[in-house]
């Protein structure tokens, strides 16, 4: 049996991406790689089982001789030296699209991951979109009769595209009746329409690598860059990835990661949403000293937040790659001047300590972030296109510094329990409705930030937590109220249509995975059976 196409027509014009060669393609990845990606999920599983045992995680000393090499990653191609500041989001619907990529920014992150939900009519309209994006030929007309285009009086943003993680499936193609790998759909379906167009256009095939949690996931994904390029015919080196190091095993494996993928490695990102999450995930069960306070308290700041945005710069540096910041999700509101006014002071400060730290360039959820960003930059950039040259030799970071959790200080409070709730809920409801980015208090949210807001709530409970305004324990029968409460509240924000389709479905499901005696590792795992 080969590839099974469940729909093949989610949207118009889908046959031009789901032709018999791009399938074949994709089909071929999945013959080659998909067992070592089962293999190294596996391997996950095994290594928590481990720390969760022993409370530890180290640098690994199998690889010392790579830490202490002397090779550097491939040089940058001109397309991606400078990256001073990056646009982040879906790349469907077009209209989205067209605004990232006409922002300004350097770079547009064309998300197919966490600010996507990964519906079949989503997934295939994104990477029509980037084809399109790629030929010179993307447009819309909305209802009302508004055109957009793509700007010619201007530089695009250079397109890096982020597929799905290792974890998701894609059940709208089967493979020998089974599920496929939603990062080989994602990579397979793009690469083969627009690879040799973008280096036409100059630029290449440039991925985000999301959720990685071993140099091993990194190889492989190296593997499939080599095979990819072979069976297109086109040069070896022309895939570029820069990688999330958004896992608190990935942080200490980062001088691996850049070395598996050397050849086609250009930087490395900080997450910082991500990265919470993956330390609540890790030691979840490792007791008091890994609870984190309230996540709005969690600052950039914290030692051991500091400890891994250095030590992100140097490995970067060190190695001739390029150290990216994390992201600004401020939503501009016209309507609370004075509020969007410190919301952009905030962003300022944190694009200003980030570029003072060494890094090249930085996250910006909106489009009218792009200017405050570039500003920053450009203020410590100059006339460079980036900060290679800024080594930080004096920066020396240990297993300890990474783990200690409990410098981020702050509390734990009910305040902070019910806006985990309600975030978790809103965010839920709306990817369930097919949008993975959501406006949420003047914020563009992401999957990252209801994988922690849940998260601290299975473990507040796991460790009986005592919430410092009320003097509250967090157990089962008080998450359940409040969640009702908060669910309420919600209900009372939106129409009655929406709160019974998506809304109810996302409380049930939040109350489910935060209420049961087993972790889910993923939200959207059981989020993507829903939709």
């Amino acid at each position: 049996m080969a590839l099974t196409v469940t729909d093949p027509r989610p949207i118009e014009r889908a046959e031009e991406i789901l032709t018999p060669k791009a399938l074949a393609f994709v089909e071929e990845l999945h013959r080659r790689f998909a067992g070592t990606r089962t293999e190294l999920l596996a391997a996950r599983v095994a290594k928590r089982e481990e720390v969760a045992r022993t409370g530890r995680l180290d640098f690994l000393p199998e690889t010392q001789d790579i830490r202490d090499g002397d090779w550097k990653v491939a040089e940058a191609p001109q397309a991606l030296q400078d990256r001073r500041v990056e646009m982040t989001g879906p790349a469907s619907p077009a209209k989205m699209a067209i605004n990232a990529l006409n922002s300004g920014a350097k770079v547009w992150l064309a998300d197919l991951e966490d600010a996507s939900t990964p519906t079949w009519a989503n997934v295939i309209d994104a990477i029509l979109n980037l084809r399109d994006a790629a030929q010179g030929t993307l447009s819309y007309t909305s209802p009302e009769g508004k055109e957009y285009r793509l700007r010619t009086d201007a530089p695009l943003a250079v397109v890096v595209a982020r597929p799905r993680g290792w974890h998701m499936d894609e059940r709208h193609l089967l493979l020998d009746g089974e599920p496929t790998v939603g990062a080989l759909v994602d990579f397979g379906l793009h690469f083969f329409h627009v690879a040799k167009q973008l280096l036409l256009n100059g630029h290449g095939p440039y991925y985000y690598l999301p959720k990685m949690e071993s140099h091993l996931e990194a190889r492989l994904w190296n593997d499939i860059f080599v095979f990819a390029q072979d069976y297109l015919g086109i040069p070896q080196g022309s895939v570029r990835a820069t990688m999330l190091i958004e896992t608190i095993p990935a942080a200490f494996e980062m001088e691996e990661f850049l070395y598996e993928l050397r050849d086609h490695a250009s930087g490395l990102n900080a997450g910082r949403w991500d990265y919470l999450f993956s330390i609540v995930k890790y030691f979840r069960d490792a007791g008091e000293s890994f609870i984190l306070p309230d996540r709005a308290s969690v600052v950039m700041t914290a030692p051991f937040m500091r400890a891994y945005t250095e030590l992100l710069v140097k490995t970067c540096h060190k190695r001739g790659a390029f150290a990216m910041g994390g992201m600004a999700a401020v939503i501009p509101n016209r309507r609370e001047p004075e509020v969007t006014a410190q919301a952009f002071e905030k962003v300022r400060a944190d694009k200003t300590r980030e570029a003072n730290d060494g890094f090249d360039g930085s996250w910006v959820a909106h489009p009218d972030l792009v200017s405050t960003c570039r500003e920053v930059f450009d203020a410590v950039l100059g006339e460079k296109p980036n900060q290679l040259d800024k080594q930080r030799p004096e920066v020396s970071v240990t297993a300890e510094q990474l783990l200690d959790i409990s410098s981020a200080g702050g509390h734990v409070t009910e305040a902070g329990l019910r806006l985990n709730l309600y975030v978790a809920v809103a965010y839920t409801a709306v990817w369930l409705s097919g949008s993975g980015a959501v406006a949420i208090h003047n914020l563009m949210e992401d999957a990252a930030t209801a994988e922690i807001s849940r998260s601290q709530v299975w473990q507040q409970i796991r460790n009986k937590s005592v919430l410092a305004d009320t003097g509250n324990t967090v157990t089962r029968e008080l998450v359940t109220r409040i969640l009702g409460e908060e669910t309420d509240r919600l209900r009372s924000e939106v129409d009655a249509e929406s709160f019974e389709k998506f809304y109810e479905p996302a409380s049930r499901l939040i109350a489910d995975i935060c209420l049961s005696e087993d972790y889910t590792d993923f939200l959207t795992t059981p989020a993507y059976e829903l939709v």
